[in-house]
């Protein structure tokens, strides 16, 4: 399965953004899948995950309360809602099949994301 993002853009502070991670093939529905970004000069870290049926959701402590993960399974697209943002959220984003229960990638192969810049 590969995926591709998209919805990345430049936003003053307190915009909002709607990124989209469409998957090809047929096993997305199955998938836990994740929402992750790297900054310039930082690793890449979490931001959002969902299970297979978009029941279930957590986030990062940085985004709660003003980002959104949602899945459309008919579609075999995810999306993040991104409300209030800051300067600190600028990144690349990527999406990504996660472990179960974890926050973890499950594996190291990564679209070329959508990248986000925050400016005013």
């Amino acid at each position: 399965v590969q995926f591709v993002e998209s919805g990345g853009g430049v936003v003053q502070p307190g915009g909002s953004l709607r990124l989209s991670c469409a998957a090809s093939g047929s096993i997305f529905s199955w998938t836990t899948m994740g929402w992750y970004r790297q900054a310039p000069g930082k690793e890449r870290e979490f931001v959002a995950g969902i299970s297979r049926g978009g029941t279930n959701t957590l986030y990062a402590d940085s985004v709660k309360g003003r980002f959104t993960i949602s899945r459309d399974n008919a579609k075999n697209t995810m999306y993040l809602q991104m409300n209030s943002l800051k300067h600190e959220v600028t990144a690349i984003y990527y999406c990504n099949i996660r472990r179960a229960a974890t926050t973890a990638a499950a594996r190291d192969s990564w679209g070329q994301g959508t990248q986000v810049t925050v400016s005013s």
